[in-house]
């Protein structure tokens, strides 16, 4: 794949609960079937293996379809940071990787959520469908 743009997804959150348990929803599969990528009605398969190289899936089943999500642990530095990448392989041979920082405020804490986005291009796009299918990408990441 020759032509690729990519974009920085950056969101922050604040949470109620402890860092530690932040990084919890990332790590444990009954609670990411609830929420990463899918939610627990339309969650079909959920696999996961927390530690340095090993894996994830997500089987998410939506309007009659299965939806795949992929990935692997780079770095897993509890309660503080997570780094893992993030594939689609049904529609792309591209790989996100996306950084987890949580800084603790006592009983509170926030999250910062980094995604590296690629945005493979389609023949024959020209500079606006590439910059309408970067914001489209981001909106996704961001609304997931």
């Amino acid at each position: 794949m020759n032509n690729i743009s990519t974009t920085l997804l950056t969101m922050k959150r604040s949470f109620d609960v402890p860092a530690n348990q932040v990084l919890t929803v990332w790590l444990n599969p009954k609670l990411m079937k609830k929420w990463l990528f899918t939610s627990e009605t339309t969650n079909k398969f959920v696999q996961n293996e927390p530690k340095v190289g090993g894996t994830w899936e997500i089987v998410d089943h939506r309007e009659g379809k299965d939806y795949r999500a992929i990935g692997e642990y780079l770095e897993i530095d509890p309660p503080s940071r997570l780094v893992l990448t993030f594939e689609m392989p049904q529609f792309s041979e591209t790989v996100d990787t996306i950084t987890v920082e949580v800084t603790s405020h006592g009983e509170r804490s926030e999250m910062t959520f980094t995604q590296h986005i690629f945005v493979p291009h389609e023949e024959g796009w020209t500079g606006d469908d590439i910059e309408k299918a970067i914001r489209e990408y981001n909106t996704g990441s961001e609304q997931g």
